[in-house]
Protein backbone atom coordinates (compact mmCIF):
# COMPACT_ATOMS: atom_id res chain seq x y z
CA UNK A 1 0.00 0.00 0.00
CA UNK A 2 1.43 3.15 -1.05
CA UNK A 3 1.21 6.53 1.61
CA UNK A 4 0.16 9.60 -1.29
CA UNK A 5 2.34 12.59 0.48
CA UNK A 6 1.24 16.10 -0.64
CA UNK A 7 4.46 18.21 -2.16
CA UNK A 8 3.98 21.88 -1.58
CA UNK A 9 6.28 24.25 -3.37
CA UNK A 10 9.00 26.21 -2.19
CA UNK A 11 7.98 29.45 -0.45
CA UNK A 12 4.71 28.26 0.39
CA UNK A 13 3.25 27.73 3.80
CA UNK A 14 4.96 24.44 4.36
CA UNK A 15 8.61 26.26 4.79
CA UNK A 16 7.28 28.58 7.02
CA UNK A 17 5.47 26.25 9.22
CA UNK A 18 8.46 24.73 9.22
CA UNK A 19 10.59 27.84 10.17
CA UNK A 20 8.00 28.32 13.39
CA UNK A 21 8.18 25.07 14.46
CA UNK A 22 12.47 25.23 14.41
CA UNK A 23 12.12 28.30 15.91
CA UNK A 24 9.54 27.35 18.52
CA UNK A 25 11.86 23.95 19.19
CA UNK A 26 14.64 26.43 19.81
CA UNK A 27 13.39 29.09 22.29
CA UNK A 28 11.52 25.47 24.15
CA UNK A 29 14.02 23.19 24.28
CA UNK A 30 12.32 21.57 27.41
CA UNK A 31 9.54 20.25 25.30
CA UNK A 32 11.78 18.06 23.18
CA UNK A 33 13.25 16.25 26.15
CA UNK A 34 11.94 12.22 26.42
CA UNK A 35 8.32 11.40 28.44
CA UNK A 36 8.92 10.34 31.72
CA UNK A 37 7.63 7.14 34.03
CA UNK A 38 5.68 8.78 36.86
CA UNK A 39 5.67 6.79 40.20
CA UNK A 40 2.46 6.97 42.29
CA UNK A 41 2.29 9.76 45.08
CA UNK A 42 -0.39 11.34 47.00
CA UNK A 43 -1.44 15.17 47.39
CA UNK A 44 0.44 17.96 46.19
CA UNK A 45 4.01 18.99 45.85
CA UNK A 46 5.68 22.55 45.81
CA UNK A 47 8.82 23.92 45.41
CA UNK A 48 9.58 27.14 45.20
CA UNK A 49 13.61 27.32 43.56
CA UNK A 50 15.86 30.40 42.59
CA UNK A 51 18.16 29.84 40.55
CA UNK A 52 21.56 31.17 41.82
CA UNK A 53 23.04 31.53 38.80
CA UNK A 54 20.62 33.08 36.24
CA UNK A 55 18.07 34.61 39.06
CA UNK A 56 15.38 32.88 37.67
CA UNK A 57 12.47 31.63 40.22
CA UNK A 58 10.04 29.04 40.07
CA UNK A 59 7.27 28.11 42.10
CA UNK A 60 6.39 24.91 40.83
CA UNK A 61 3.63 23.05 42.10
CA UNK A 62 4.99 19.74 40.23
CA UNK A 63 2.48 17.16 41.76
CA UNK A 64 -1.10 17.78 42.35
CA UNK A 65 -3.86 15.54 43.85
CA UNK A 66 -1.15 12.72 43.56
CA UNK A 67 -0.56 13.56 39.42
CA UNK A 68 2.56 14.78 38.18
CA UNK A 69 2.31 17.67 35.67
CA UNK A 70 4.71 17.17 32.98
CA UNK A 71 4.86 20.76 31.70
CA UNK A 72 5.87 21.71 34.92
CA UNK A 73 8.73 18.94 35.18
CA UNK A 74 9.54 20.48 32.10
CA UNK A 75 9.79 23.83 33.45
CA UNK A 76 11.99 22.91 36.56
CA UNK A 77 14.62 21.18 33.91
CA UNK A 78 15.16 24.27 32.67
CA UNK A 79 15.36 26.04 36.17
CA UNK A 80 18.40 23.22 36.35
CA UNK A 81 20.16 23.75 33.23
CA UNK A 82 23.32 24.13 32.90
CA UNK A 83 23.43 27.91 33.22
CA UNK A 84 27.35 28.27 31.37
CA UNK A 85 25.79 26.24 28.01
CA UNK A 86 22.36 26.54 28.23
CA UNK A 87 22.10 22.44 28.27
CA UNK A 88 19.03 20.74 29.24
CA UNK A 89 18.41 17.41 30.47
CA UNK A 90 15.32 16.14 32.66
CA UNK A 91 16.09 16.21 35.91
CA UNK A 92 15.51 12.70 38.37
CA UNK A 93 12.19 13.52 39.72
CA UNK A 94 13.38 12.00 42.80
CA UNK A 95 15.59 15.02 43.43
CA UNK A 96 12.53 16.89 43.66
CA UNK A 97 10.84 14.66 46.12
CA UNK A 98 13.82 14.52 48.53
CA UNK A 99 13.74 18.56 48.63
CA UNK A 100 10.21 18.69 49.12
CA UNK A 101 10.97 16.22 51.76
CA UNK A 102 13.85 17.77 53.43
CA UNK A 103 11.73 21.25 53.66
CA UNK A 104 9.13 19.42 55.30
CA UNK A 105 11.38 17.40 57.49
CA UNK A 106 12.85 21.11 58.38
CA UNK A 107 9.44 22.36 59.14
CA UNK A 108 10.16 25.39 56.40
CA UNK A 109 8.55 26.69 53.52
CA UNK A 110 9.78 24.60 50.13
CA UNK A 111 12.28 27.39 49.51
CA UNK A 112 15.78 26.32 47.73
CA UNK A 113 18.17 28.28 46.42
CA UNK A 114 19.67 26.50 43.07
CA UNK A 115 23.69 26.09 43.27
CA UNK A 116 24.15 23.85 40.83
CA UNK A 117 21.85 21.06 39.08
CA UNK A 118 22.66 19.66 35.36
CA UNK A 119 26.12 20.26 34.23
CA UNK A 120 27.14 19.65 30.51
CA UNK A 121 30.38 17.17 30.21
CA UNK A 122 32.15 20.10 29.22
CA UNK A 123 30.95 21.98 32.09
CA UNK A 124 32.00 19.46 34.51
CA UNK A 125 35.50 18.67 33.19
CA UNK A 126 36.12 22.47 33.45
CA UNK A 127 34.95 22.37 36.95
CA UNK A 128 36.76 19.50 37.80
CA UNK A 129 40.20 20.52 36.66
CA UNK A 130 40.06 24.27 38.37
CA UNK A 131 38.37 22.50 41.50
CA UNK A 132 39.36 19.89 43.80
CA UNK A 133 36.04 18.77 44.91
CA UNK A 134 34.45 17.88 41.58
CA UNK A 135 34.38 14.45 40.66
CA UNK A 136 34.99 13.53 36.72
CA UNK A 137 31.78 11.09 36.96
CA UNK A 138 29.77 13.46 38.81
CA UNK A 139 25.68 12.83 39.23
CA UNK A 140 25.49 16.34 38.11
CA UNK A 141 25.85 15.16 34.58
CA UNK A 142 22.98 13.07 34.91
CA UNK A 143 20.53 15.24 36.08
CA UNK A 144 20.69 12.79 39.58
CA UNK A 145 22.61 15.88 41.57
CA UNK A 146 21.98 19.08 43.09
CA UNK A 147 23.56 21.39 45.01
CA UNK A 148 21.66 24.19 47.21
CA UNK A 149 20.33 25.85 50.32
CA UNK A 150 17.47 25.84 51.97
CA UNK A 151 16.59 29.63 52.13
CA UNK A 152 16.96 30.37 56.08
CA UNK A 153 17.81 27.37 57.66
CA UNK A 154 21.52 26.34 58.46
CA UNK A 155 23.19 24.13 55.57
CA UNK A 156 24.93 22.56 58.52
CA UNK A 157 21.19 21.27 59.79
CA UNK A 158 19.99 20.32 56.23
CA UNK A 159 22.84 18.16 55.84
CA UNK A 160 22.06 16.37 58.65
CA UNK A 161 18.26 15.95 57.88
CA UNK A 162 19.36 14.54 54.40
CA UNK A 163 21.87 12.11 55.98
CA UNK A 164 19.20 10.63 57.92
CA UNK A 165 17.09 10.29 55.35
CA UNK A 166 19.60 7.59 53.43
CA UNK A 167 18.40 8.79 50.00
CA UNK A 168 22.15 9.12 48.45
CA UNK A 169 25.10 11.00 48.79
CA UNK A 170 25.56 14.04 50.93
CA UNK A 171 28.06 16.67 50.62
CA UNK A 172 28.97 19.59 52.63
CA UNK A 173 30.38 22.46 51.93
CA UNK A 174 30.68 24.79 54.74
CA UNK A 175 32.59 27.30 53.34
CA UNK A 176 30.71 27.80 50.06
CA UNK A 177 27.62 27.47 52.77
CA UNK A 178 25.71 24.70 50.51
CA UNK A 179 24.86 20.93 50.54
CA UNK A 180 25.30 18.38 47.73
CA UNK A 181 22.34 15.88 47.12
CA UNK A 182 22.55 13.36 44.96
CA UNK A 183 20.86 10.02 44.33
CA UNK A 184 23.28 7.56 44.00
CA UNK A 185 24.77 5.63 46.88
CA UNK A 186 24.67 6.17 50.30
CA UNK A 187 27.71 8.49 51.29
CA UNK A 188 28.60 10.95 52.88
CA UNK A 189 32.30 14.43 52.98
CA UNK A 190 32.76 17.31 53.55
CA UNK A 191 34.23 19.29 51.12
Amino acid sequence: MSRRVRAEPVGTCACGRRRLLRGFACAVPVLLLPARAFPAVSGDRRLILVNTHTGEMLDALYVRDGLHDPAMLGRLDWLFRDHRTGGVLPIAQGLFDLLHELAAAAAREPRFEIISGYRSAATNAMLASATAGVSSNSLHMQGRAIDVRLTGYPTEKLRDLALAMRKGGVGYYATSDFVHLDLGAVRSWSG
